[in-house]
């Protein structure tokens, strides 16, 4: 009861609820790979419409495209994003890794399905290709976390999004409605750079 106050009284002084931009670009990665690897397999089994082996050949394309373009989208609105971001302030309220990746989970949990499902009916005129592309873009956003992460060592700060300026399905993390992002020192927040857990260190 007397967190629920404290949150309340200082979201009341101007707080606002932040999440780590990179926790909420990796949100999408493990889900990804996780559906497209079986979807990848599954697929192998129908011969379709061009067969096996041009199917394979087209799924590495595919693979390697969506990697590529997804590591890369938006590189420059990131970079100018956190060129610009300031010190969150004192009474911003950093959200958790898991909620963040709940929210996101959740918020797209109807494309996810869908896009396995696609990604299992091409197999039949494409076999293999529709998982290797699923994963291909998994494979991108925790390329694109890591940069990321590579950036917030480079500033010696973690970058932080407002949570009410993500879309409705919890992503979007540069997207138009973010006109800035904001800070912390390295040690805030339950995320490593990058966006993954941090490790738990030993004590001495």
């Amino acid at each position: 009861m007397s967190d629920t106050v404290t949150r309340e009284a200082d979201v009341a002084r101007g707080g606002q609820g932040l999440a780590r931009v990179a926790v909420v670009v990796r949100a999408g990665a493990a889900p990804l790979v996780r559906l497209g690897v079986p979807a990848a397999g599954i697929g192998a089994v129908p011969e379709g419409l061009t067969g096996r082996l041009v199917g394979v050949a087209a799924g590495a394309v595919l693979f390697v495209t969506a990697t590529a373009v997804t590591a890369l989208a938006h590189r420059p609105r990131y970079a100018a994003l956190a060129a610009g971001a300031t010190r969150a302030g004192r009474y911003d309220l950093l959200q958790y890794r898991a909620v963040t990746v709940r929210n996101w989970r959740r918020g797209h949990r109807w494309w996810l399905l869908l896009a396995f499902v696609a990604a299992l009916g091409s197999a039949f005129a494409l076999p293999v290709a529709g998982g290797l592309l699923l994963t291909g873009v998994g494979t991108g956003l925790r390329l694109k976390a890591r940069w990321l992460g590579r950036r917030e060592r480079a500033l010696d700060a973690l970058l932080w999004v407002r949570v009410d300026w993500l879309d409705r399905r919890g992503g979007a993390p540069a997207g138009k409605a973010v006109r800035e992002l904001r800070t912390t020192g390295v040690g805030a927040g339950d995320a490593a750079p990058g966006g993954a857990r941090r490790r738990a260190t030993a004590s001495v």
